[in-house]
């Protein structure tokens, strides 16, 4: 009888396991049999990702996901672009509306504890703008002043953590974080400088005056936890991008002419992956 019991346990539990496993090894048939790739990006963001004047998503994560595909599927346009801001990014993946987020995510240890980061695509540090007449160059200046950040994304983690000082006014959207500033309702704004140094270029009254902040971190793809054939099939796919030279092509589509060549492509592009 015990051992009846116990082989019955046995295939109990492989029953319960059986669809977990099913739907791991059957990931990229899944999102093939739907004629899509769902690939959550910001709307607000230029040059990374945003939706220009024909209503049409833009930018460098952009160009990425119509890279993936169109290694997916051999067609660029077999990708559906899920709208999020920087505090939705985790949430869209664990509800399902998306299979891949691609919004400039910066890597950090809290984030992976919730999804699962592939290879990075890019270099990113945090940095502070400010109007030309008052120029923020040290975070020094802004003890005792208001500081605009996006909730979620790695600059208001870092200055909530480090430095409790500084008054922070948060907006969900880039675009009312930047309107903010220009408004002057605060000194500054802190942001990822790869974002600021674009900016700055469009707003010729506004200085990046701190451009390197905290560490170096990555941007890198994001999925949910337990996805791992999509992740695998991510990794792999970043390696042979990065390879074959990709993403300097998309530098040079996307990001290079917002920089205005103010920015060496180095400091933003991945040459070899660890």
């Amino acid at each position: 009888m015990k051992i009846f019991n116990f082989l019955l346990l046995v295939l109990v539990l492989a029953a319960l396991s059986f669809p977990a496993q099913a739907q791991a090894a059957g990931e990229l048939e899944a999102i093939r049999a739907k004629g899509k790739i769902r690939v959550a990006v910001f709307s607000d963001k230029p040059p990374f990702g945003y939706v220009d004047e024909n209503g049409l998503n833009q930018g460098y994560d952009i160009y990425l996901a119509k890279k993936l595909a169109q290694d997916l599927f051999g067609a660029p346009d077999k990708v559906e672009f899920v709208l999020v801001e920087a505090a939705s990014r985790i949430e869209v993946l664990e509800a399902n509306k998306a299979d891949v987020v691609l919004a400039n995510f910066t890597v950090t240890p809290e984030r992976a504890r919730q999804v699962d980061f592939a290879k990075p695509y890019m270099k990113v540090a945090l940095g502070v703008t400010s109007p030309k007449s008052a120029p923020i160059t040290d975070v020094a200046q802004l003890r005792g002043q208001t500081l605009i950040v996006n909730k979620g994304t790695t600059a208001d983690f870092y200055f909530s953590q480090n430095h409790p000082e500084i008054k922070l006014l948060k907006f969900d959207q880039n675009t009312e974080a930047f309107n903010a500033l220009r408004d002057g309702r605060a000194a500054a704004l802190a942001h990822d400088n790869t974002l600021l140094f674009a900016w700055v270029v469009e707003n010729s009254s506004f200085v990046t005056g701190i451009e390197f902040l905290g560490s170096e971190d990555t941007i890198a793809p994001a999925v949910k936890k337990g996805r791992a054939e999509l992740l695998t099939w991510l990794n792999e796919e970043i390696a042979r991008l990065t390879e074959a030279k990709f993403f300097q092509e998309a530098y040079q589509a996307t990001l290079g002419p917002a920089f205005g060549g103010t920015v060496d492509p180095k400091s933003v592009l991945i040459d070899e992956l660890k």
